[in-house]
């Protein structure tokens, strides 16, 4: 029988987490304390656990290093500091003009799709023009709350189907985890990223789209959807709250999707139109 070992893991110091997001931001002790305004020598001491930083340090620094207020907690609370960010639903009556914000934006952005996701994708609230782009789903089991947007997209009992460009698509959401796993350093959006990629490609209208990527003159990876009405291309853009004081409202971000060319538009307009 092999032995275990029982010694317990030491959770990480307030100068752990420095390392970390340091390191995470591709910068040298020297290069960072420059950028601090600190010497070099007081940032390798709180690395280290040699110096104790304040708690204005601790700010001071992960302000620097952009660290996510959900990891500043983590961070204050490794220092022994009490945390600074709260976080709340958005039935909190402290986020109603956050709330009526995103409503408004969603609302606003009608007959086209719009969606606000947290921070693991999974989706918080839509627009009326999101429900025909769903049509087709299979899986019904990945409609269920909580819905993780990125899975509904690329299961093969989801959306992905009749994606005409999946295999394109799919490139462009792994890059764009990717980079958010770098930003972030959370290991959900790792674990989500290696599903996905499982996922298989064959099958439906994706399966006689997956050559070459199509050519939108280098400016954007469009979504292009065999729907009822036609083939339906789209572009996309990314809102998120530009001074977030809450964890909440920082990791939420609003997802809408734009007509990339004249029929598009037009059949979105008669879509809604004759839901209306």
């Amino acid at each position: 029988m092999s032995a275990i070992d029982n010694r317990a893991v030491r959770p990480l110091a307030a100068g752990d987490y420095l390392r970390l997001w340091r390191q995470r931001r591709r910068m040298s002790q020297l290069d960072f304390a420059l950028e601090a305004e600190i010497s070099q020598r007081h940032l390798s001491f709180m690395e280290s656990g040699r110096a104790t930083p304040s708690r204005e340090m601790l700010m001071r620094l992960a302000e620097r290093l952009d660290v996510p207020l959900r990891e500043r907690n983590a961070m204050l609370l490794a220092g022994g500091y009490a945390p600074m960010f709260a976080e709340r639903t958005l039935d909190d009556p402290a986020m109603a003009a956050a709330r009526q914000a995103i409503e408004l934006v969603l609302k606003g952005h009608e007959p086209f799709p719009a969606l606000a996701v947290d921070r693991h994708w999974n989706l918080v609230a839509a627009n009326a023009a999101l429900q025909p782009m769903l049509a087709g789903v299979t899986d019904l089991s990945l409609l269920e709350p909580p819905v993780n947007v990125l899975r509904l997209s690329l299961h093969p009992g989801g959306v992905a189907p009749r994606i005409a460009n999946l295999a394109e698509w799919r490139m462009h959401i792994f890059d764009r985890l990717r980079r958010q796993i770098a930003v972030t350093g959370d290991a959900v959006l790792g674990e989500l990223l290696n599903e996905l990629m499982a996922f298989p490609v064959a099958g439906g209208v994706a399966s006689l789209h997956q050559g070459a990527p199509t050519d939108h003159g280098g400016v954007v990876v469009q979504l292009q959807l065999a729907t009822e009405a036609g083939l339906l291309s789209f572009f996309s853009t990314t809102t998120v709250f530009g001074t977030p004081r809450d964890i909440t409202l920082e990791e939420l971000a609003l997802e809408a999707f734009y007509p990339a060319d004249a029929e598009t538009a037009e059949a979105l307009r008669r879509i809604a139109g004759s839901a209306a």
